[in-house]
């Protein structure tokens, strides 16, 4: 039977108390269980939605430490695609069959989750004893309603990143600061190297920072407006297909756009891409890239108003339906996993970016150039809105990418079928422009 509890509280001190509060005024308190954690026994599913190739080992070895400590807590590890889990996950839930215990949430997932009940309210929980070592911004994302749903594992934001062997041979001595500045590097670029300037991946959320770089966003939560097709964000898509079309971008494949640009870069035939912290593990392996050293990272280059790019990452949330006697071993991994030693590790072994002040004191983290590169780049990201449909803005967002960068379709009327689709599907109740 599924059940409806949205919180947990726990005490931790000669043991461990669990009370979960269901809907309404109703209370079940779990027995108490002691605080030796090899007494801790559980079986948990955990949901990994990161890459199973390039990420994925780094968290089973993380698992094999906590067992380590939690020799009881049984972690059953299932790798789901990232592209399927939003909505393998909402699924499983409804159905009240299947949905794991944890799950490693993308950022706007969780608003979504929390206000259909699916996820447990943390607030009360040893998960939140330290909450101000997190950083507000990507702690912002687990909240909604005035309640916490989940604690943030890593953060990201996209980047400019670009290959400084190519740099150097073009003359060209720092990088972009502006996307005129980018048409006149992939200039130099293709007459000195023969090369290609850039590659924008043809998906919705790697065009925000050319909308953020003119002012827009995608809707006004405050005033419950649409703002996706305003005239600053058609500015600001009408510069990406001008960089496609004057050939200082590569126009994108219409088939795995990402994928081709991932393999033009780290080939060292284009010379500079927007993407995120993610990647970096999957340069450092690549045997034709020339090294990490050869990687930089840069701020997103400006528009008109402002170089500014999109805060994203991903949070540890946990299921709702659970079997209450699992809370207390939950709490336990996702203390361990979301821990500053846990995130300094993933940072040494990924260059993913740790979501706590206190990972960038410790020596592998305060010493690793590329996370250094990408600290300011992420302090200077915009906030999505976190609302329950945010999840569901890339959607639309994805198909006017395509339209507009390997169709050539007109940005302003492409938006306006975004806020189109917003407004019937989405955010229903939120006036057009």
């Amino acid at each position: 039977m599924r059940r409806t509890a949205r919180g947990i509280a726990v005490l931790a001190s000669a043991a461990i108390a669990l009370a979960v509060t269901a809907c309404g005024n109703d209370a079940t308190e779990a027995p108490t269980t002691k605080t030796d954690p090899a007494a801790l026994s559980a079986e948990l599913t955990w949901w990994d939605t990161s890459d199973p190739a390039n990420e994925g080992p780094a968290y089973k070895e993380l698992i094999t430490e906590f067992n380590k400590t939690y020799p009881n807590v049984k972690i059953n590890y299932q790798s789901v695609p990232f592209g399927e889990a939003q909505n393998k996950f909402k699924t499983a839930a409804a159905a009240n069959s299947g949905a794991p215990d944890v799950l490693r949430a993308e950022v706007a997932w969780v608003p979504e989750f929390a206000s259909l009940g699916y996820l447990y309210n943390l607030d009360g929980s040893e998960l939140l004893a330290d909450e101000s070592d997190f950083f507000a911004t990507p702690m912002s994302a687990n909240k909604f309603d005035g309640k916490t749903y989940g604690v943030p594992q890593v953060t990201d934001s996209l980047a400019l990143m670009y290959n400084k062997k190519i740099f150097t041979d073009a003359g060209i001595t720092e990088a972009p600061k502006t996307w005129a500045d980018v048409k006149t590097a992939a200039a130099a670029i293709k007459a000195k190297t023969k090369k290609d300037g850039l590659f924008i991946n043809a998906g919705g959320y790697f065009l925000l920072p050319f909308i953020y770089g003119e002012g827009g966003d995608l809707v006004d939560t405050a005033a419950k407006k649409i703002t996706v097709n305003s005239a600053a964000n058609v500015a600001g898509i009408q510069v990406a297909a001008d960089l496609v079309k004057s050939g200082a971008a590569v126009k994108p494949p219409a088939n795995d756009s990402y994928g081709t640009m991932m393999t033009l870069f780290k080939e060292q035939k284009v010379a500079m891409i927007i993407n995120g912290p993610w990647e970096v593990n999957n340069l450092r392996n690549a045997p034709t890239f020339g090294g990490i050293d050869n990687l930089g990272v840069a701020a997103v280059p400006a528009g008109s108003a402002k170089a500014g790019a999109p805060v994203g990452g991903h949070n540890y949330v946990l299921y709702s339906g659970m079997a209450q006697d699992k809370a207390a071993a939950a709490i336990a991994f996702v203390k361990f996993m979301s821990s500053a030693s846990s995130q300094a590790f993933l940072a040494d072994k990924l260059g993913t970016l740790p979501t706590r002040k206190s990972a960038y004191e410790i020596d592998k983290v305060k010493n690793n150039a590329i996370i250094a590169a990408f600290q300011p780049v992420v302090a200077a990201a915009v906030a999505r809105p976190w609302i329950p449909e945010g999840g569901q803005f890339f959607g639309p967002l994805d198909t006017m990418a395509t339209e507009v960068l390997i169709q050539g379709k007109d940005p302003k009327t492409s938006l306006d079928g975004v806020a189109n689709k917003y407004k019937t599907e989405v955010v229903t109740a939120y006036t057009a422009s």
